[in-house]
C-alpha cells in the first residue's frame, strides 16, 4: 500500500455498513437449515458491559431469525451448566460472557475449553485456538468442507479489512495480505494475539503492541512457512506507526490514545475497544477510520452459529444414513 498524502477527506466507515452484508448472507444460509438455531448465553458475573452485550446479542438474534436464551448462573455452577448444554440437542450454540473469575486464576481459560467444539460459537475452546495458531483452516481435512470456527472479534476485524479492500483478491487465498504492514495495539489472548496471528497467516507483517513491548508476527521470509512466526523486537510504537498501512487498536480504558503525530499519512485506522483509542484528529491523517466494530462482531457470532448448525446437520444426516 503506497504512502498517501494527508487525508483531508477521511472516509468514516460505520460498523453497520459492514455488518449488513454479513447479516444478509446469514439469512440465506438460515433458510437452508432444518431448524431455527438456538444460542444459549451464560451470564455468571455482575459486569454491566457483559450484561449489555448479552442483551444486545439476544436482540440481534431475535431480529435475524435465531432463538436466544440467556441463563443467569452462579460462578460455582457455570461449569456444570455448560456441560449440560453441551449434550442438549435443542442447543446449537453456546456463548459465555467473560470475565467470570479473576485473571490471575486462569479459570476463565479453562471454562473456554469446557464448551464443546460442536457448540462453541466464540471459537475459544482448545480445538479452535490450536487450529487458528497452526493455520489449520478446516475441520475435516482432506475433504475441506467444514471450516474451523474463528474467534468473533478477530474475525470481525478481518471482515472489516475485507470490506475496505485491504485484502488483495488477486493474490492466492492465504497470501492476500502479502506486502501489507499492520500494527495491532493490544495483545490479549482473546483478541489481540489471535488477530496478529490471523493477519500474519494471510501474509502480513504485523507489529503486535502491548505494555510489555513489541513482537513481530510474519509468515517468515518470502511467506514460505505454513503458519506464522513470532519474534520479540526492540522497536517502539513510535517507530512502527510511520511504516504501518493499517493501525488497529483495542486498549481498554480511556487512558490510552494512539499518538497521531507518528501515524502514517493515509493509514487505515480501526478501533475495536469499547473506549475510543483514536482522538477525533485522526481524521486529519487517516484515509479511512472505523470507530467501532461491535455490530460486525455480532454478525460474525451469528455466522459461527450457522456454521456449527450446518456441521451438526451434516453429522446427524451421516448417522442416519450409516
Amino acid at each position: 500500500m503506497a504512502s498517501a498524502p494527508p487525508a483531508t477527506g477521511c472516509k468514516v466507515v460505520l460498523a453497520n455498513s459492514v455488518a449488513q452484508s454479513l447479516l444478509n448472507e446469514n439469512k440465506e444460509t438460515l433458510a437452508k437449515l432444518s431448524k431455527k438455531p438456538l444460542l444459549v448465553g451464560f451470564l455468571a458475573n455482575e459486569d454491566p458491559a457483559a450484561k449489555t452485550y448479552a442483551e444486545y446479542t439476544g436482540k440481534t438474534c431475535l431480529e435475524n431469525g435465531f432463538d436466544f436464551e440467556l441463563r443467569n448462573v452462579s460462578k460455582d455452577d457455570i461449569e456444570e451448566a455448560i456441560v449440560s448444554a453441551n449434550t442438549d440437542d435443542k442447543v446449537q450454540g453456546i456463548i459465555v460472557y467473560y470475565p467470570i473469575f479473576p485473571a490471575e486464576s486462569r479459570r476463565d481459560q479453562y471454562i473456554q475449553s469446557v464448551v464443546s467444539p460442536k457448540k462453541d460459537v466464540e471459537g475459544l475452546c482448545h480445538t479452535y485456538i490450536f487450529n487458528m495458531y497452526q493455520n489449520v483452516r478446516f475441520l475435516d481435512a482432506p475433504h475441506n468442507t467444514m471450516k474451523s470456527i474463528l474467534p468473533c472479534t478477530p474475525l470481525a476485524v478481518i471482515k472489516v479489512l475485507e470490506y475496505l479492500q485491504i485484502y488483495n483478491s488477486i493474490l492466492p487465498y492465504g497470501n492476500r495480505l502479502y506486502g501489507r504492514t499492520i500494527t495491532v495495539i493490544n495483545r490479549s489472548e482473546v483478541v489481540g494475539r489471535p488477530l496478529a496471528a490471523l493477519l500474519a497467516n494471510d501474509g502480513a507483517t504485523v507489529y503486535s503492541v502491548d505494555i510489555s513491548g513489541l513482537q513481530m508476527f510474519t509468515r517468515g521470509e518470502g511467506i514460505k512457512a505454513k503458519k506464522h512466526e513470532c519474534h520479540d523486537i526492540s522497536m517502539k510504537l513510535e517507530e512502527v506507526l510511520p511504516i504501518s498501512d493499517v493501525v488497529i487498536s483495542g486498549v481498554p480504558g480511556n487512558g490510552f490514545k494512539v499518538p497521531l503525530q507518528h501515524l502514517k499519512n493515509g493509514a487505515v485506522c480501526i478501533n475495536f475497544s469499547s473506549e475510543k483509542n483514536f482522538t477525533p484528529e485522526v481524521k486529519q491523517k487517516a484515509s479511512i477510520y472505523v470507530p467501532a466494530i461491535g455490530k460486525v462482531t455480532i454478525a460474525i457470532l451469528l455466522r459461527n452459529i450457522l456454521r456449527l448448525a450446518q456441521i451438526q446437520d451434516a453429522t446427524s444426516q451421516s448417522v442416519l444414513s450409516a
